[in-house]
């Protein structure tokens, strides 16, 4: 058979006509294979059952093809059969009615993108060492070559507005519109297809499903992962784009930390040639996610998995064959198993390592301590067996430093959260940890929450120049004072929080007195027992409405059981910012005896104290407003302020009780 090529034809190794039975019947001929030694043979396996919500790929050994039914159309109809050994060379065979031309020479004919080397040869080269990236990972960049995103935000938008009409060769002519490099070829499908396909879960959790079609899959816009892929590779072979399916095992859903891989491939990718060299696709992983407690799938893009470094893709695939990880070294099983898995939005948010690199965690004298590091300042937070407890999170310029206190021998689940520059926070470590000893001793309180210790981001909140820049305070006497530097426009306000003794909801305020001066706030705090607790600090701008935000918190420790201070005075909205308390600190007074009273207060025209009877304050030379009370008598004193020397209207800004005779 004599084919006439043209200048922009493509050579062809073999061309492969099988005939239907029917016809082989009425010619006489056998079934027998050996009657017919130029067919393929016939191989169980490919894609097989679904096990754990994925379709499965079988995994041979030697040489030994792996055939995949691209595409099962009707018997009158062209059928294109592509295989693949495990070297990578791919073998394309079409079935089709007697007298019709061959849709391949038709496609070879049209693809005028598909450039052949000097030889002549159209098939790119098998992966080697021009495609091999450095392990472990350089942190250059998170792709396998240089990319500017902005690039692609018209060509994006473009292909995600770009709807099915008729065929797959229609929808791939529409996207290519706009693509005017094998590149942005490839842009526009792996968009199209990140936010028009599906993850079809219950399909997934069916046994002995057959292939996804393609055209099955433009009909309803679902597929599972060999789906994801199989329409990849077509959509790029259309586009005259070489691209390849790589089945392997992956860190996906359902996988759990330390678990081994062996038998059945659970997932499917893909690796296009682009500029001379092969990269990494998911576009699987780059649609959505599926939600582990509801098995619902949702449609979220991740950019991560487009044309990944390969060094990083290695996290969570590994290949049915070793050249397909674009490494050198290349990874070995046992390695992918046991390495740490950082999560796709581990990288996404700016994070560059974690330290200890292993999964699996053991403490030391009840404790673990986990570092991350980040390109830039980043909000963190943890979860250990669901809960924010047990744990001490401080924040760092570059990351951040976890202390873990597990409360219980046995294994926990220990999650780690970051925020980057988005609203929400992600998932973007698991670590499992194991616990034979606990230290009784370091009992953190419940309301301890993270992070803990000043910081960049306290800074950023307006809080700056701590006096105590460590977040752990220890105190002999059960009284400390903290003070920093506040922002113009920005109120501070704290509470004090312990999981035993008589502090409330009501009373966790009145441990701590709060005074300005000037830019500076100082917290004076009496603790009323031994014991660890939490002191929160909150900020808001004075100006702006809503509730005060949470920044940080102190972990303040005493050890002395002889601590029992009282309350502080309880202050009112009056209570100026700018005022200042000498005596009495104590907010409940002695019965049946004098008492004297020593404050700083601004903008006030007379001050007095209201017991039983009214005793007024008087201002001295160094501005302090001083004065004495019996509270014979009294279950309650006030401290009352007028502003206005015009007006008769006192208002209070401190209330004393006294305690019972």
């Amino acid at each position: 058979m004599e084919l006439k090529k043209d200048s922009n034809a493509v050579s062809i190794d073999m061309l492969l006509i099988v005939h239907s039975e029917k016809r082989r019947a009425a010619q006489g001929t056998h079934s027998d294979r050996q009657a017919d030694p130029g067919a393929l043979p016939q191989r169980r396996g490919g894609f097989q059952g679904v096990r754990n919500g994925i379709r499965r790929w079988q995994r041979f050994e030697g040489n030994d093809v792996q055939g995949s039914l691209a595409e099962k159309q009707h018997p009158q109809q062209t059928q294109v059969i592509t295989s693949y050994d495990n070297q990578g060379t791919q073998l394309t065979v079409e079935v089709h009615p007697r007298d019709a031309m061959p849709q391949l020479l038709k496609k070879f004919s049209l693809a005028k993108r598909l450039q052949s080397d000097k030889n002549g040869n159209t098939r790119p080269r098998q992966p080697g060492t021009k495609d091999a990236h450095a392990y472990p990972w350089d942190r250059s960049s998170l792709k396998s070559m240089p990319l500017d995103l902005r690039q692609f935000e018209k060509l994006d938008t473009y292909a995600s507005q770009v709807t099915v009409k008729s065929g797959l060769d229609e929808l791939v002519s529409d996207l290519l519109q706009e693509a005017h490099s094998d590149l942005e070829r490839v842009r526009v499908i792996w968009i199209w297809i990140c936010h028009h396909i599906e993850y079809d879960v219950e399909a997934a959790q069916e046994k002995d499903r057959q292939a996804f079609k393609p055209t099955d899959i433009l009909r309803t816009q679902k597929t599972n992962c060999d789906g994801y892929a199989g329409l990849f590779e077509k959509m790029c072979r259309i586009a005259g784009v070489h691209c390849v399916t790589v089945p392997g095992y992956s860190k996906g859903f359902g996988y759990q930390t330390g678990q081994s891989f062996s038998g059945e491939f659970d997932h499917a990718w893909n690796a296009v040639y682009l500029e001379g060299r092969w990269h990494l696709v998911d576009s699987t992983w780059g649609s959505g996610l599926v939600d582990s407690s509801t098995s619902k799938f949702t449609f979220l893009y991740n950019e991560f998995y487009f044309l990944t470094h390969p060094a990083l893709f290695i996290e969570d695939h590994f290949p049915d064959n070793k050249n397909w990880q674009l490494l050198k070294p290349p990874q070995s099983l046992r390695q992918f198993e046991s390495n740490m898995y950082h999560k796709s939005e581990f990288y996404n948010k700016g994070m560059l390592s974690a330290h200890p690199e292993t999964s699996v965690l053991r403490t030391v004298n009840g404790k673990a301590t986990i570092t991350i590091e980040s390109r830039a300042p980043t909000l963190f937070m943890f979860m250990l067996n669901g809960k924010q407890e047990h744990g001490l999170l401080s924040l760092r310029k570059n990351g951040m430093k976890l202390d873990i206190y597990p409360p219980a021998v046995g294994t926990h689940k220990l999650q780690i959260f970051a925020k980057g520059n988005s609203d929400v926070y992600s998932s973007v470590l698991e670590y499992t940890l194991k616990c034979n000893y606990v230290d009784l001793s370091v009992r953190l309180p419940a309301e301890l929450h993270q992070p803990v210790g000043p910081s960049w981001f306290s800074e950023q909140m307006g809080i700056v120049k701590p006096s105590h820049p460590d977040p752990i305070i220890h105190t002999s006497d059960g009284r400390c004072s903290i003070s920093f530097d506040v922002e113009e426009g920005i109120s501070v306000l704290a509470s004090l929080h312990g999981d035993e003794g008589p502090i409330t909801e009501e009373t966790q305020r009145r441990y701590i007195f709060q005074l300005q001066r000037e830019k500076r706030a100082e917290l004076k705090v009496q603790l009323p027992q031994a014991g660890k607790f939490a002191l929160k600090i909150f900020v808001k701008k004075r100006l702006e409405p809503g509730n005060y935000v949470f920044v940080f918190n102190y972990l303040l420790c005493c050890t002395n059981t002889k601590v029992n201070w009282p309350m502080f005075p309880e202050s009112f909205g009056n209570w100026g910012q700018d005022n200042e308390l000498l005596e009495p600190l104590s907010g409940v007074l002695p019965a049946n005896r004098d008492v004297s009273f020593k404050l700083k207060l601004h903008g006030v025209a007379k001050a007095l104290v209201k017991g039983q009877d009214t005793w007024p304050l008087t201002l001295n030379q160094e501005g302090y407003w001083e004065g004495s009370c019996s509270t014979a008598g009294c279950r309650e004193i006030y401290v009352m302020v007028l502003e206005n020397a015009n007006h008769n209207f006192y208002s209070y800004i401190l209330k004393y009780k006294v305690n019972a005779q």
